[in-house]
């Protein structure tokens, strides 16, 4: 841990130009007011960014393979480096490697991701309650097993639906405990129980996998008086649950269509809500994201930075990316309300392509990713030739999801920052840059092939311009950069270095 803080320091110093490494500027809660004489931050964090070499590929990650210029123009306007997000050889989820990215140490503060979920769906949790995040998923009857944990992607019209039909259910024995049920994105929802005497020392119903029996709810402790109560509570809604969907008509016309069931609501990942200091008064920057996956609005939810809303954004393969640029760039535009410093943007789209195996789609993702990253500096270059307020931008993953796993494992990611003048510089100066279309990114269809992304083979980028001598964005080219490798806890007081340089 001492290397990679020191490889961070030295990058940012040298590298960037910062003046100081991750642990120096304004302590929690210290320096100058949001907004005062400061420049702000765009971070775009592309979830499950990162890959391995695959054969399909003739051994490069869909990152190296896929054309992706803005992202490499990106690289060679700054400084770069492998970010760990929690810690070497983590395997971590999208929540826990959030936290740590914004300074707050998952181990032993983290409950599980329900709250999260939840709190992100729109739902209130209070303390005491339990929350949950789920999957409509398919049941088979007759052996008990989860025959598929998804029951569909495409679900945002019979979702809420569904959770209508599921919230406030009756408790059959617990009449003093009450279900509160809200659709979130794709086929989640989030669900919390309230009522005395509920512990969030429980496992859940999810198998984990495909064709696995459906579980029944345990006391992590058998000798847990409270959490043995709450495995009988939750016991029941699960039971409820799976009867209420089994009757609903929407089942009866996926049986008709031929399509999965959404037979039963998988509960997992139970917590409570976590009490801990907000953002801004931890680290003196005031924040705000767009963030449609609930689970992410929920930790910045927990963690008080404003949740931006954002129409068109919607957390899946559709969502619009121009959309979320347009959202990040007005709510750092000098005098806008909120007095941002940091605007935190993200991409979930690619951690699915991913979980999905599908590397073409991640590819042409990455492509897409890029794109938006040059609209996003236009739209600031705009409010910093009007202004004279400077920007910096940041892009990175929160883990690695592996086509040829379709899970998260452990590798480091890329992470790279840059002032945004340089950055103007790397894509080919002011005229190239009011070249850029602001009109929406086409987010490529599923079953596309990756010729889009690939033109041929990656086109070799251009030469560095500022910072160090990397300029391609990716898992290997990243390990040269200034800042070596470090811990995602780093990432913030970096940030934070560009942000209150003199």
């Amino acid at each position: 841990m001492a290397g990679a803080g020191a490889g961070a320091g030295a990058g940012a110093g040298a590298g960037a130009g910062a003046g100081a490494g991750p642990g120096a500027g304004a302590g929690p809660g210290r320096g100058p007011g949001p907004g005062a004489g400061r420049r702000k931050v765009a971070w775009v964090l592309v979830d499950g960014l990162g890959d391995v070499g695959a054969a399909a590929l003739g051994g490069r990650t869909p990152l190296q393979a896929a054309a992706s210029p803005g992202l490499d123009a990106l690289a060679a306007a700054g400084v770069s480096g492998l970010m760990d997000p929690v810690a070497p050889g983590i395997a971590c989820g999208s929540d826990t490697a959030h936290l740590s990215l914004l300074g707050y140490e998952p181990r032993g503060l983290y409950r599980g991701r329900g709250a999260f979920e939840s709190l992100g769906a729109g739902l209130r949790v209070d303390a005491g309650d339990i929350a949950f995040k789920c999957n409509f998923a398919t049941l088979c009857e007759a052996s008990g097993r989860v025959t598929a944990r998804r029951a569909d992607r495409h679900f945002d019209a019979e979702g809420p639906v569904l959770c209508d039909a599921l919230d406030d259910l009756q408790l059959p024995g617990f009449p003093e405990c009450r279900v509160r049920v809200r659709y979130a994105t794709e086929h989640r929802c989030g669900v919390v129980v309230s009522g005395p005497g509920l512990s969030d020392q429980i496992s859940g119903t999810d198998p984990l996998r495909d064709g696995l029996p459906l579980q029944e709810p345990r006391a992590l402790d058998p000798a847990d008086a409270a959490a043995e109560h709450t495995a009988r509570v939750v016991a029941v809604v699960s039971e409820r649950m799976t009867a209420v969907l089994k009757g609903h008509p929407i089942n009866a016309e996926r049986a008709r269509q031929g399509k999965p069931l959404a037979n039963v609501v998988l509960l997992r990942g139970c917590g409570g809500r976590l009490e801990v200091p907000p953002f801004e008064k931890r680290h003196g920057l005031r924040a705000c994201m767009v963030a449609p996956t609930k689970i992410i609005a929920g930790v910045g939810i927990t963690l008080g930075i404003d949740v931006l809303d954002c129409p068109g954004a919607t957390g899946d393969y559709r969502t619009d990316l121009t959309a979320k640029a347009r959202a990040i760039s007005a709510a750092l535009a000098p005098g806008a309300p909120g007095g941002y410093d940091l605007g935190f943007l993200h991409v979930k789209a690619v951690d699915d392509s991913g979980h999905d195996g599908n590397y073409a789609l991640k590819m042409n993702l990455l492509r897409a990713v890029g794109e938006m990253v040059r609209q996003l500096a236009r739209l600031l270059w705009l409010h910093q030739q009007e202004t004279g307020i400077e920007y910096v931008l940041c892009c990175t993953g929160d883990h690695s999801t592996p086509a040829a796993f379709g899970d998260h494992s452990h590798e480091p990611v890329p992470f790279t920052v840059a002032h945004l003048s340089s950055v103007v510089q790397a894509l080919g100066g002011e005229e190239a840059l009011g070249g850029v279309s602001l009109e929406a990114v086409q987010m490529p269809p599923a079953d596309a092939p990756a010729t889009a992304a690939a033109a041929g083979g990656r086109r070799a980028p251009g030469p560095p311009v500022a910072g160090d001598a990397v300029c391609a964005f990716d898992e290997v080219a990243a390990a040269e950069g200034a800042l070596g490798r470090f811990l995602g806890a780093g990432v913030v007081p970096l940030l934070k270095s560009f942000v209150l340089r003199p």
